[in-house]
């Protein structure tokens, strides 16, 4: 294929990792990388992003017919060929594009060095979502012993962004399937952490997923839920819902209500009294409401 080095800039992969870690293996090429069999290439199996979105991959790879890899696939030498560590996108998009070669930079790391570049490169490079932010986060901190403060200076971010990012693995385990599967934004789950009860906080998360709720809300919705935990130090002040079960009960009857009326409900206890709330958002859906709700036998 036609290597396009313009695509490489002035710095090109060496600026993620600093030249002098750099060892390549030039096989006479004046561009300081080599053409291998794309077949010879494997995945790297620590690479934290697990999901590959399919029509960015053909876009990519529709890219790569018209005008070649513009920047080397990072590797290591293996037994039999070579694992990726940086680049498993392009590798992927280019198998797509039905490449038969690819231009790679071959690394002299070790299997430790190899895997701290490669999560490296990953968040400062790949959109990852804030679960596989988190993981690959404390990958580097497990396996490296770097502290926060050293992973936010690698990575180039602050420590208390990944601090932040870190906290999400202490999220009930169904809730961060929500967050890798994108049904959930880094805003709400930073907010759905203020929940400590695991059931309580899932329960808490479909109800933001299924009424659609703002990172606002979300943080309302904790507040609320949080409050008769507050009230336990004042016994003799308690009144209406006092307790995780009750607040579990009363989100089930306002699930209940949403299915048979078509519509958002709210269940708001006070002091003396409580409130039910029927969203609407239309005067056709007012007039289907009351329509509904007359039609009830009693």
């Amino acid at each position: 294929m036609t290597k396009k080095t313009s695509g490489l800039g002035g710095r090109g992969v060496s600026a993620l990792f600093g030249e002098e870690n750099i060892e390549v293996e030039s096989n006479n090429s004046s561009n300081g990388f080599i053409e291998v069999s794309i077949n010879k290439i494997d995945n790297n199996k620590e690479q934290p992003r697990k999901n590959f979105d399919d029509e960015s991959l053909m876009e990519l790879a529709d890219s790569i017919k018209e005008v070649g890899i513009l920047q080397p696939i990072t590797v290591k030498e293996v037994e039999n060929g070579y694992e990726i560590i940086a680049g498993e996108r392009r590798w992927r998009a280019a198998r797509m594009a039905g490449l038969t070669t690819v231009p790679v930079i071959v690394k002299k790391y070790s299997d430790l060095e190899a895997l701290e570049a490669s999560l490296i490169e990953n968040l400062q490079r790949v959109d990852l979502n804030p679960l596989e932010e988190a993981l690959t986060y404390k990958k580097l901190s497990t396996e490296f012993n770097l502290s926060q403060e050293e992973i936010a200076s690698r990575v180039g971010k602050s420590r208390a962004v990944v601090a932040n990012a870190m906290r999400l693995l202490n999220l009930d385990s169904r809730v961060q399937d929500f967050v890798r599967e994108g049904r959930l934004s880094n805003g709400h789950a930073r907010a759905l952490l203020g929940i400590n009860d695991g059931n309580l906080q899932y329960e808490a998360a479909e109800k933001v997923i299924e009424e659609m709720l703002s990172v606002r809300q979300t943080e309302e919705l904790v507040k609320e839920m949080n409050e008769p935990k507050a009230e336990e130090k004042a016994p003799e002040k308690k009144k209406g819902i006092k307790d995780p079960e009750a607040v579990r009960a009363y989100l089930a009857i306002a699930k209940d209500l949403k299915s048979v009326l078509g519509a958002k409900v709210n269940i708001k206890n006070g002091k003396n009294k409580g409130k039910i709330e029927i969203e609407y958002f239309s005067e056709d859906e007012l007039e289907r409401l009351v329509g509904l709700i007359k039609s009830i036998n009693y």
